[in-house]
């Protein structure tokens, strides 16, 4: 498929206008970045592996019925999407004390929360991000009431469809991030989920060892990303683990 228009370029996807009005083509790339994009590295593969999680996991959104931009999968590093109006949220689920909530409330990593913890950070790279209330994006126009409380229900409705998935391999999800965008439909308006969902943006743990299969493993230096991401693949039943690795958990059974 030739491509069109570059639309935008991220720190590890890239947006082509698409075939079709309303259609973009999402690129992933091989890029890593971890702090803010201070640490950087190109990890081969890394794009080929996100890209066909996220497809498995959008795919499984759309079937229960949660709405996803994703359209499909057009070769091994794109997707079609649809183009929704991106909120300018970062919305995280937890389900385990992990990352920065551990250490800004002073938590033992890898302790159960009481609940799932659903936090917001106003997306802006020059400043890192920052964690924002509810408040905060009524205040700014953010979102409207009614988009926050659909927001929170897709959210809720991912942790529990990908909490499933994920224990039946033996990972547990710590927690993730998800994009929402507004897409139009005649007079109607709707929330969606966007942009991505792949070990880049989910804590994963093996639920034995605890060992890492995400991208603290490129944080924290703790070994070859795109083995750790080909783990997660492969035990999902979507591509087979990368030659020479010993298994880190449980395989999948076809």
């Amino acid at each position: 498929m030739a491509r069109r228009r570059l639309v935008y370029e991220g720190k590890a996807k890239i947006l082509y206008e698409g075939p079709e009005p309303g259609t973009l083509i999402q690129h992933f790339k091989d890029d890593a970045t971890a702090f803010n994009a201070e640490k950087k590295d190109v990890i081969d593969g890394k794009g080929v592996l996100n890209n066909r999680i996220s497809e498995h996991i959008m795919t499984g959104l759309n079937e229960i019925g949660v709405p996803t931009h994703f359209i499909r999968r057009l070769n091994m590093r794109e997707q079609l999407i649809r183009a929704v109006e991106i909120i300018p949220l970062e919305v995280v689920v937890r389900n385990i004390a992990a990352g920065s909530l551990a250490k800004r409330l002073g938590l033992e990593e890898g302790m159960h929360l009481p609940r799932p913890i659903i936090e917001f950070y106003y997306k802006d790279d020059k400043l890192g991000d920052p964690m924002v209330t509810e408040e905060h994006i009524a205040a700014f126009n953010w979102a409207s009431q009614q988009d926050v409380d659909d927001i929170i229900a897709l959210a809720l409705r991912v942790n529990d469809f990908l909490s499933g998935m994920m224990l039946g391999v033996g990972i547990r999800l710590v927690d993730f991030k998800i994009e929402c965008g507004r897409i139009y439909e005649g007079d109607y308006q709707r929330v969606i989920v966007a942009d991505e969902i792949s070990p880049d943006s989910c804590r994963l743990w093996d639920v034995k060892t605890g060992q890492k299969l995400d991208k603290d493993v490129f944080r924290k230096d703790l070994g070859d990303l795109a083995d750790a991401y080909s783990e997660v693949a492969s035990r999902l039943g979507i591509m087979p683990r990368r030659q020479g690795r010993a298994a880190a958990g449980p395989k999948l059974v076809h």
